[in-house]
């Protein structure tokens, strides 16, 4: 049986032998995740033609995700490199300082609209939360605190506010030169960092659509002010990602499980796509072997319904990056294999369909769950047929026929959706189901005498014009 769920691997030094890349695809990458935060345009470049050759090498088809760096919330460097802050000493953020003065007794910030956004009494967050400051005074531009949890400290670490709030905007002019660098690199997918609201996203959608791009804006959940805006954000993206590094700091850690599992159910209930990230296998970086505790955390998303899992520094500057593709693809597999076992397939039951595609998609996934349907082939344009299909859980492959590369690329994300190239347009209409039944074979997805499920538009060749299925018994010709 394939394996459903999609793997999202993130490019970095420890992928860029052409060796190593072309066994992470061959062991089961779906989507590439390009960090904007680190390298030069030419680099991202570099990379993203590697994929492009190792996937054609290896006759697959592997979306690219550009990840925008969002805006720096963190504090500068230390001038010895590091500092060990005891518990009850006081502590200062101070926003003018030399960005590489930073002590024991004081650093700067990268954010420099920190000191407004704080009151007495708000408590901070350093390094993921190993550190714990409480804010004391505001003073102009410093920020004096008292340490609540002490440990080590090191230089550019990242800072949260507990429960939210500080006013950073999503785009930062960096991410503004990045979107159109994306737009030209010809990107699939576009996360958005820090996204507080819907019209965090609606600004990347347009400045991406300005600079020519078509790929699809993926918001990142990962601030308090997301999870109040979710509903609105989650309308506004084509996918949502779990985020759940800054989401679990801000929101703490006890409610993390619960927040992802609202976050897949709520996102896929709204017909969008969800990346669950994060921390899925970090002892990888440094292990060949995941931790039972990081098998069940992948394990647990995959049986929540997320249309795909991603590792992060794993593949990126990690030691076992292929590994870490292998150990995630045999976890997947294992959870899926559980979850068709013990779930009921789940169909929309409120509301009204927002079209024909829709429709015809939920009748397919129905009739395809109640007879002996080996696969569900879709003649489709832009995808979206395959991705309302691909909402209902189900154990039966949707295979998406389409010409455009894409939609080809762009489905890799979709659970349970495999991309077919197939030009309806210079296909024969009289031997259309012969053509069909020859990819389908030629790739052994099917045997002679299986039942398939087609769906297709009256206008071949229009995007959104879905409007009829057909069941068939695959034939030799």
């Amino acid at each position: 049986m394939q394996r459903r769920t999609k793997i999202v691997a993130t490019l970095g030094p420890a992928t860029d032998d052409q060796t190593v890349l072309a066994a992470m695809i061959r062991a089961g990458t779906d989507v590439v995740r390009v960090n904007f935060s680190h390298g030069k345009t030419e680099d991202h470049a570099r990379r993203i033609e590697l994929v492009r050759a190792a996937a054609a090498s290896a006759d697959r088809y592997v979306g690219v995700l550009g990840d925008l760096q969002g805006p720096k919330i963190r504090i500068e460097r230390f001038a010895q490199g590091r500092v060990t802050l005891a518990e009850g000493s006081p502590f200062t953020l101070d926003v003018s300082l030399d960005p590489a003065a930073g002590n024991a007794e004081a650093v700067g910030v990268a954010y420099k609209d920190l000191p407004r956004d704080l009151h007495s009494g708000d408590v901070l967050l350093l390094d993921d939360g190993q550190i714990v400051l409480e804010v004391e005074k505001v003073d102009g531009p410093r920020i004096r605190t008292r340490v609540r949890v002490g440990g080590a400290l090191s230089d550019q670490k990242g800072i949260n506010r507990q429960g939210g709030g500080l006013s950073a905007g999503a785009l930062t002019d960096k991410d503004r030169a990045d979107v159109r660098a994306a737009a030209g690199l010809g990107i699939d997918f576009l996360a958005v960092s820090f996204a507080r609201d819907a019209s965090d996203v609606l600004e990347a959608r347009q400045l991406l659509r300005d600079a020519g791009g078509e790929g699809f804006i993926v918001a990142k959940i990962e601030r308090s002010e997301a999870i109040q805006n979710l509903t609105s954000i989650i309308d506004a993206s084509d996918a949502v990602m779990v985020a759940r590094g800054d989401l679990g700091v801000e929101m703490g850690y006890a409610e993390l499980t619960g927040l992802q599992k609202t976050i897949i159910h709520q996102t896929r209930n709204r017909y969008r796509v969800v990346i669950t990230a994060t921390q899925m296998m970090e002892s990888m970086i440094h292990s060949p072997m995941p931790t039972r505790a990081e098998v069940s955390d992948v394990a647990n998303a995959v049986m929540d319904g997320t249309d795909a899992v991603m590792l992060s520094a794993e593949t990126a500057v990690g030691k076992y990056p292929v590994k870490a593709v292998e150990a995630m693809a045999n976890v997947i597999r294992g959870a899926e294999k559980y979850q068709l076992a013990h779930s009921r397939v789940r169909h929309r039951v409120e509301g009204q369909f927002q079209g024909t595609d829709e429709a015809i998609a939920m009748a397919v996934m129905y009739t395809a769950n109640h007879m002996r349907v080996r696969a569900i082939v879709a003649l489709t344009e832009s995808g979206s047929t395959p991705l309302w299909m691909s909402r209902i859980r189900s154990d039966i492959p949707i295979y998406a026929f389409t010409r455009h590369e894409m939609t080809r690329r762009r489905v890799t994300l979709y659970r349970g959706v495999y991309p077919v190239p197939f030009d309806i347009t210079d296909t024969d209409p009289q031997a259309l189901y012969t053509a069909i039944f020859a990819q389908l074979l030629k790739r052994q997805l099917v045997s002679i005498g299986d039942l398939v499920i087609l769906t297709q538009g009256e206008l071949s060749g229009v995007s959104g014009g879905t409007n009829s299925m057909k069941i068939l018994k695959v034939s030799a010709g």
